[in-house]
């Protein structure tokens, strides 16, 4: 399901810039019909975030490493299906607070995931500082993508 289509679906252009680096922000959105407890773990797991880490159904992430804790580093090799190129997403964590709020520092850009309990489930709410490389535009929709993969794949291994 496209974010357009679906109301518990939001992107946005955050408000306020990062003051070390003047850049824009970005915040995207979903609405998660699962436990708290279930969307934290899947969203930190090694092993479900390999299932669901990808903007389009051509890329896929083929390790991840997760060390959650302030101080701690996570990364994921995110591939082409075909081979053709790749890279490292990875990163610091500078702010962890369970079922609450995850920040981390990626080579100087933030990004924050706030979890929170609303009527229809858990709101993932991620705010990120973009990049010069690609387009708002783009990256606010790779990463809406992204965050509509983790819900499909929560809401379909749910256990609650």
């Amino acid at each position: 399901m496209t974010a357009s289509a679906n109301t518990d679906n939001r992107a946005s252009t955050a408000p306020e810039a990062n003051a070390a680096t003047d850049a824009p922000r970005i915040c995207v959105e979903t609405t998660i019909k699962a436990s708290l407890e279930e969307v934290w773990r899947r969203y930190n797991s090694p092993q479900d975030i390999q299932q669901w880490n990808a903007a389009s159904d051509d890329w896929h992430t083929t390790t991840s490493t997760v060390d959650l804790r302030v101080g701690g580093m996570f990364s994921s090799r995110m591939e082409a299906k075909d081979g053709s190129m790749g890279f490292d997403f990875e990163g610091t964590y500078t702010e962890v607070r369970e079922h609450q709020r995850i920040a981390y520092d990626m080579n100087g850009r933030r990004a924050e995931i706030d979890f929170s309990q609303v009527p229809n489930g858990i709101m993932v709410r991620i705010t990120f500082d973009s990049e010069a490389t690609h387009s708002m535009q783009q990256q606010q929709a790779g990463w809406q993508a992204i965050l509509d993969n983790f819900r499909a794949h929560v809401e379909s291994q749910a256990s609650t």
